[in-house]
């Protein structure tokens, strides 16, 4: 159907700014939804994919689109158009040039995929840095391994994982409960960390990144904390992780005091409550402690490679503020909490980093 009185010319600029307005419009959504800066190895290797894979998308959508505008413009019907233009039955020629335009495209991305895919799952020989990343609701902690991986040296109870910029660094996933995910965004990476699995994989941070910091989240759905189980990332010179890894593994060495507690050098003193702590769960749920006198909490934890800690809050509720933070014990070990006098009432007990363990503490 034609529009009388209007020129083809200006039906096709009109919808050229149409066009060319659409484009302006989507280029900030589309510049978000693009990947951020790879800061490894292995991520410039999924940009790259994801640059080609892009380029060949956008050269079909400009190509098809272009196609239709063309021929809504060229074969639109005129007012002397009384007839059907001659229908045409087949075309071995445009068969075989969309059959085979196809096939070459599909083969070659998946001949750059498979490339890809080797770089991203590759192994580095050599010297390598080993790290085991340890995930648990709702909390990482890392241990720094020996030369070859088979032992701790050191661990961390803070969820920060520093690396050598421009070293190769060999990360094993371990998970202790339910599924997680390792996800750092400027990685373009993610790996699932899954209970009785092992995962492991190499990145290298690239050498001019040193002193940046990147952040992590875990990307699986684990639970009603999920958004709380974060990380971070800081890529260091090799020099300063040296130097960081040297102090780490003396302060690991060094001879712990004779009376751990929950605060630095405190004296221990009242009656000794007992509670534990084993498969992200407290082993008790209530305790009574004397109204108006110290007390001590011997906390032990059982689960091996997860943090856990004693926090009592000034009420029942896990909103009321926090009278009592216990210092975080991380993997089987013990220790003595010191807890002022408090007075009569019920408060709620809980773990800083687990906040769904909770039980109740009743002073009388």
């Amino acid at each position: 159907m034609s529009m009388p009185g209007v020129r083809p010319s200006r039906i096709a600029f009109v919808l050229a700014l149409v066009l060319v307005t659409i484009v302006a419009s989507g280029c900030q959504a589309i510049q978000g939804m693009y990947p951020p800066q790879a800061v490894t190895e292995q991520g410039a290797a999924t940009r790259r994919l994801y640059d080609i894979v892009f380029a060949i998308a956008a050269v079909i959508f400009v190509l098809v689109e272009g196609l239709i505008l063309y021929a809504v413009i060229r074969y639109r019907r005129k007012p002397t158009d009384t007839e059907l233009p001659p229908q045409i039955h087949g075309n071995n020629t445009v068969e075989v040039i969309w059959t085979v335009i196809p096939t070459v495209i599909v083969a070659f991305l998946f001949f750059v995929s498979w490339q890809t895919l080797n770089t991203v799952d590759g192994k580095a020989a050599g010297d390598v840095v080993h790290i085991r990343a340890v995930a648990a609701r709702f909390q990482w902690t890392f241990d720094y391994l020996s030369p070859d991986g088979s032992a701790v040296v050191f661990s961390t109870d803070t969820p920060e994982m520093d690396v050598p910029a421009g070293k190769t660094v060999r990360l094993t996933l371990e998970a202790k409960d339910v599924n997680h995910a390792f996800y750092v965004p400027q990685f373009l990476f993610k790996r699932d960390a899954i209970p009785g699995k092992t995962n492991t994989f190499d990145f290298t941070v690239d050498a001019t990144d040193a002193g940046q910091t990147f952040r992590g989240q875990c990307a699986e759905l684990c639970g009603p904390y999920h958004g709380s189980m974060l990380f971070t990332v800081k890529a260091l010179a090799p020099a300063d992780y040296d130097a960081w890894v040297q102090a780490q593994t003396a302060a690991a060495q060094a001879t712990p005091a004779p009376s751990p507690s929950g605060g630095a050098g405190a004296e221990t003193g009242g009656p000794a409550i007992e509670l534990s702590a084993k498969d992200i769960a407290f082993g008790q749920t209530t305790l009574t402690a004397p109204a108006n006198a110290p007390f001590t909490i011997k906390f032990t934890n059982d689960d091996p490679g997860v943090p856990h800690n004693v926090v009592i809050h000034s009420g029942p509720n896990a909103g009321d503020p926090e009278l009592f933070d216990g210092e975080i014990v991380t993997g089987v070990d013990s220790r003595l909490y010191p807890v002022p006098p408090l007075q009569a009432g019920t408060y709620l007990f809980s773990c800083k980093v687990h906040p769904t363990m909770t039980g109740t503490l009743t002073v009388q």
